[in-house]
């Protein structure tokens, strides 16, 4: 039998990452909703293995996940970003996967903004993928304390909305009404 107080753990750590993972998807709809960026969660790679009757199935993932998000900026700069949540006082930076940071380094290396998001004690912050790397020489140790975290700006909430594209200054001036029209127009042509 499953102990009671690591099944509790389990339960709240999903929750707590289902809540941040939510208030990612309000940033990224209203970055899309305003013209600032199209953003999208990567979908995990998975296989069906078996399909079950009322569109239900028995899949497995076939490869290791890629970074949580992915998406261009407005200009034409792509971003890529891992997302964190702990519960605990500190979080490892082994929680990017060996896969995760390859793809990060290389998207880097193409130019794209890349980064890490993360919730620590209830307070998101933004750490750049090059300074997440560097944890060792930058903390003396690989992971981040809510201490060392507290060091950092944390992302400032606009109306329960994690701003995490702020402090790329990517927010153009005026584009909210012409992305709107543009979105509306597709909705309208495409959805009779």
């Amino acid at each position: 039998m499953a102990d009671p107080i690591r099944r509790y753990t389990g339960r709240r750590n999903r929750t707590q990452g289902k809540a941040f993972e939510d208030m990612i998807k309000a940033a990224c709809d209203y970055y899309r909703s305003h013209g600032i960026a199209d953003i999208q969660k990567t979908p995990e790679p998975m296989k069906v293995i078996e399909s079950l009757p009322r569109g239900r199935f028995i899949a497995c993932f076939e490869k290791r996940a890629q970074p949580d998000y992915k998406g261009t900026l407005y200009g034409g700069r792509a971003v890529m970003f891992e997302c964190k949540e702990t519960a605990t006082d500190k979080l490892m930076q082994e929680a990017v996967t060996p896969e995760q940071a390859h793809e990060l380094d290389r998207q880097q290396k193409f130019g794209a903004e890349c980064f890490v998001l993360f919730l620590i004690r209830h307070q998101a912050y933004r750490m750049e993928w090059r300074d997440w790397q560097n944890m060792k020489e930058l903390f003396g140790h690989k992971f981040i304390s809510a201490e060392d975290a507290a060091a950092l700006s944390p992302i400032r909430m606009r109306a329960g909305v994690p701003d995490f594209l702020d402090a790329i200054g990517s927010e153009p001036p005026a584009r909210a009404a012409e992305f709107a029209k543009f979105e509306q127009e597709w909705f309208v042509k495409n959805l009779k």
